[in-house]
């Protein structure tokens, strides 16, 4: 009897440590990480996010594969369908054009999580497995204007400011690499020149030319465009392209830069001013936590200056005498909301403050504009990007930017 009784607490037990393990599974998944890149270390931008998610898979003690230089084709759909076969239950692609072949593999594996830097349509696809995820970069963005604004007195005041940097009407000239006319770039590009014009303390006014490349990344086309920009006049020069093309053509001719995706300051000595970049680690803790407790990931979850997602780098030694004190306030007031960076105080388009704007949140292939995004809140009329939706979506050609060419 005693030994029947023996043998059944044994059972009891051994079932009881077996719910609880199950339990605890349940409660705490088993997480692997897959990252598809669009190019490799080579790139800013793909680095960025590189040495973001390996910093966070090792925070968080999981493992990541690496997947680099893959094309916005139908091999992205074959690296998530590898990554898959290798256990990986959270996969992560970092460039726009990834995203209708991300979705096509997150239908086919609803265990898996798939999510989408950039990306704009989780929020209408409405699958639990998809999802997008981006961040109010336009303030990082600003900032770096202001530093850029400040340095900009300071040349005008040393009188590094000539005639050659002077438009017809006496306005300073800057200038901006962009890679494509995409919202993405319109919005980096507006709230850099914004900021430029909240840091810059002198009388004059500034004009911004935009030089385009058409591709995301493609040193010498960077290169060349920051050199017809610097032909064209401009006293400084900042970037959203994803090579070291336009800080080392600035760096070659002495014209002061602002760089993306992270600091030049060893290429580039002389002329780096700032960085602003997009700090990805936190996305990745977010996501591997979710996972890992059972729980749904945000379909369209947006980082901020305040989460420590939008982060600026040290300061370079091109950088104006006390930049860091002024943009450690601007930094405050951006966290606080009593700053708004697209104030349309602060802008005209066609000489008209905006009052009223639908712009193309729920993205279709005719861009139809659905959504008013302009916003009043305490006293302050504002274009409110990224509070629609996490990728930018300011697509607005404001007064003082002059487009030099336009590549798609």
């Amino acid at each position: 009897m005693k030994k029947l009784l023996t043998i059944l607490l044994v059972l009891a037990l051994s079932l009881t440590l077996c719910c609880g393990l199950v339990a605890c599974n349940k409660n705490n998944t088993e997480v692997k990480v897959g990252l598809i890149c669009l190019h490799g270390e080579s790139s800013t931008y793909d680095k960025n996010f590189i040495d973001a998610f390996k910093a966070g898979c090792q925070a968080k003690g999981v493992e990541l594969v690496i997947k680099t230089d893959i094309h916005e084709t139908n091999e992205c759909y074959e690296t998530a369908e590898d990554l898959v076969d290798q256990g990986c239950n959270i996969i992560f692609a970092d460039s726009f054009g990834h995203e209708a072949f991300l979705y096509q593999a997150a239908q086919q594996h609803k265990d898996v999580t798939f999510a989408h830097a950039t990306g704009t349509t989780a929020h209408t696809k409405k699958l639990d497995n998809f999802v997008n995820a981006f961040a109010s970069i336009y303030e990082g963005r600003y900032l770096a204007g202001v530093a850029a604004g400040l340095k900009l007195s300071e040349m005008e005041a040393a009188g590094q400011i000539t005639d050659k940097n002077l438009d017809e009407n006496g306005a300073i000239i800057i200038g901006y690499v962009g890679a494509y006319t995409y919202a993405e770039v319109i919005s980096g590009y507006t709230s850099w020149y914004l900021g430029v014009k909240a840091g810059y303390t002198g009388d004059r006014d500034i004009t911004m030319k935009v030089q385009f490349t058409g591709t995301w990344y493609n040193e010498t086309d960077e290169k060349s465009a920051a050199e017809a920009l610097i032909s064209a006049g401009a006293a400084l020069i900042s970037q959203h392209a994803d090579s070291m093309g336009a800080p080392t053509a600035c760096e070659n001719a002495g014209v002061p830069n602002v760089s993306y995706n992270g600091s030049t300051a060893t290429a580039c000595p002389n002329t780096f001013i700032v960085s602003s970049r997009i700090n990805w680690q936190v996305y990745c803790e977010y996501l591997i936590d979710t996972v890992k407790a059972g729980k749904k990931v945000d379909t369209d979850w947006t980082g901020t200056i305040d989460d420590n997602s939008v982060v600026l780098t040290d300061l370079g030694n091109a950088a104006a005498a006390n930049t860091q004190t002024r943009l450690n306030e601007v930094k405050a007031q951006l966290a606080n909301g009593s700053l708004k960076v697209f104030d349309c105080s602060k802008f005209t388009v066609n000489g008209k403050h905006l009052t009223e704007y639908k712009a193309d949140v729920d993205t279709d292939a005719e861009y139809t504009p659905d959504t008013e995004v302009i916003k009043t809140e305490n006293g302050v009329t504002y274009f409110a990007e990224s509070e629609f939706r996490s990728a930018p979506y300011f697509d607005i050609r404001i007064d003082g930017i002059v487009l030099l060419n336009e590549k798609y």
